[in-house]
């Protein structure tokens, strides 16, 4: 099942919200970090299934809330959000106060209708989702595999060139490249990352040349 992938970057942050599609028009939303409005317009026309997240920042899920109360009353039927590993609840539960810290308006704080576990299998859009746990960013951090369309949604695990930031106070660098390296490097080279932020990149190119890595 041939999969469509838009990428709409939200808030002064810039983080990637990706909304994927298949053809028959279903649709799910990963980490929709504000202008849920917008967002809900990007995705006119599709029947959105789920909303998932890959951590708790503000700038991932803060707008996971308004967009599922939009896409719920559009379509006449819940569109459940999935969250990351339960151990990130304590900061998805402060979104608000995060926000009023940043100055940024307009995301809300959200309690999944469910947590991921690692190594669950979701099924969307005819393919497999594989969550895979990978900590270090934040502590209940996932990464969405989809090994059919040779994709990663990597929220802010690895990046072009760089990785996630590791420098708040449950953050742990160890943890993180460990995490890229056992669960990102195994897969096939040609498998394209789509980052939290910035552009995308494969699995190959940061294996080979992210300097993160080259030691």
């Amino acid at each position: 099942m041939k999969l469509t992938l838009r990428k709409v970057t939200v808030t002064p942050i810039r983080q990637n919200c990706t909304i994927l599609s298949d053809q028959m028009g279903r649709a799910i939303v990963v980490d929709p970090g504000g202008e849920s409005v917008r967002l809900a317009r990007e995705a006119e026309g599709l029947h959105v299934e789920a909303i998932l997240l890959t951590h708790g920042h503000l700038d991932h899920a803060g707008g996971a809330a308004d967009l599922k109360k939009l896409l719920t009353d559009r379509q006449g039927g819940d569109v459940p959000v999935i969250g990351p590993l339960r151990e990130d609840l304590f900061l998805l539960s402060r979104i608000e106060q995060q926000a009023a810290a940043f100055g940024l308006d307009g995301m809300k704080s959200v309690t999944p209708d469910r947590f991921s576990s690692d190594g669950d299998i979701l099924f969307f859009l005819g393919h497999d989702i594989e969550v895979a746990h990978v900590p270090g960013h934040t502590p209940g951090h996932v990464v969405f595999i989809l090994r059919q369309a040779g994709l990663v949604i990597a929220g802010d695990t690895l990046f072009r060139g760089t990785v996630g930031r590791t420098d708040f106070p449950y953050g742990n660098e160890r943890q993180l490249l460990e995490g890229i390296r056992s669960r990102l490097f195994t897969l096939p080279a040609d498998t394209i990352v789509l980052p939290g932020h910035g552009l995308p990149t494969t699995i190959g190119e940061e294996r080979q040349h992210n300097p993160a890595f080259q030691h």
